[in-house]
């Protein structure tokens, strides 16, 4: 059935706006090749958007040029402001953009008030961790001149409900991170989004990142103080049925001689694989952790790669992703040449082909992958 006239419209003005978002300012005759739409088509497109106030004349294209047909349109960027927050145990890092991703201002933040960590529902009030990092939110907004956030989006440690879209509670994290997230609601005018930070990482990583380039379906190991991962399969996130895919660290694997719980992860590939097991391989080579991974030592990094195959070879027997990239703190810092010893261990391991990649983005990955995240429920909310 063919589409109503209002209904062509509105997806003949989504896919400019989406050009214009990604290709940057183009002119209408830009938009009429990369469209095939027709000249009158564009020419009433964009008189619609500029009259809503997402689109404007921005320049001319080429200097001999004048004239209607080489104005430059682009998207009012300050139409929306964006923020983006990542969560740790003890601290809060921001970052405030406009519409089309450019950051107007960044601070961080210690925020941890020394509560034990234990369940939100058993403790009383926020407490000074949320009102300080509410509060470094809003500083850091008011220094973009962003008068009105439009949406923020909170990447956590832990697990978030798939119907809810809440952080859920836990144990192992301090209970300030859930309230953190009722608090903004409460506060600021804007839609406030959280994601599990690692899966964060790797919306960045697959727009902006490693695996930008060839690669839709992967998986994100994230190697840092803890272990997760992230699922991405054709281009889409997966969080599974509980919100619990890539719960990497709980995975039972040899090595640890003994078998994690539902209660703790001790004794899973976090037990190989976290900073703290890092560090402690690197001193058990004579290496000082802090500069291990950029020392060349050959036996450590082959230790080290020899434990992160493991849990790559579970991943790829299961989901056979084709690529895995290796993020966080350890991703990071072994860069390339970690990774290209993991994907020639692995290949020991495992009859499935099976790609590793460094991260590109290194830990500004949450942050840029939580800015993503709010510019899409931004445009899905301004964008007819």
């Amino acid at each position: 059935m063919a589409a109503s006239p209002s209904t062509a419209r509105a997806i003949n003005d989504r896919l400019a706006l989406r050009l214009l978002q990604d290709e940057g300012p183009l002119t209408a005759t830009q938009l009429k090749t990369l469209t095939g739409l027709s000249r009158p088509t564009v020419a009433d497109l964009v008189e619609r958007l500029s009259g809503s106030g997402l689109v404007h004349v921005v320049g001319e294209a080429g200097a001999e040029r004048r004239g209607p047909n080489a104005r430059l349109y682009g998207i009012v960027a300050d139409r929306a402001h964006l923020a983006a927050l990542d969560v740790r145990t003890t601290s809060v890092s921001v970052v405030v953009s406009d519409l089309l991703g450019t950051t107007l201002a960044e601070a961080s933040l210690p925020v941890g008030d020394g509560a034990a960590p234990g369940p939100a529902v058993d403790r009383a009030a926020p407490g000074p961790a949320v009102d300080r990092a509410v509060a470094l939110l809003e500083r850091t907004a008011a220094e973009a001149g962003a008068a009105r956030l439009h949406s923020v989006t909170v990447g956590a440690p832990g697990l978030i409900d798939p119907a809810t879209r809440e952080l859920r509670d836990t144990a192992a994290l301090p209970e300030w991170h859930r309230r953190l997230v009722a608090a903004l609601q409460q506060r600021l005018p804007a839609t406030v989004l959280v994601e599990n930070e690692v899966n964060l990482a790797a919306v960045a990583e697959l727009r902006e990142g490693a695996a930008r380039e060839g690669r839709d379906t992967f998986v994100l190991l994230w190697l840092g103080q803890g272990v997760g991962a992230a699922v991405v399969l054709d281009g889409r996130l997966r969080r599974g049925a509980s919100g619990g895919a890539g719960e990497i660290g709980f995975l039972p694997v040899p090595g640890t001689f003994r078998l994690p719980s539902a209660h703790g992860c001790d004794g899973g590939f976090d037990e190989l694989a976290c900073v703290a097991a890092v560090d402690a391989l690197a001193r058990a080579h004579g290496l000082d952790p802090d500069t291990a991974l950029e020392s060349g030592h050959e036996p450590f990094l082959d230790a080290l790669a020899e434990r992160l195959a493991i849990g790559a070879a579970s991943v790829a027997a299961v989901l056979d992703p084709g690529c895995v990239v290796l993020a966080g703190e350890t991703g990071h810092r072994g860069g390339p040449e970690l990774a290209a010893r993991v994907e020639a261990r692995l290949a020991e391991l495992s009859p499935l082909r099976t790609e590793v990649r460094a991260t590109t983005l290194g830990d500004a990955a949450i942050l840029r992958g939580a800015l993503l995240t709010a510019r899409d429920a931004a445009q899905d909310a301004l964008f007819p």
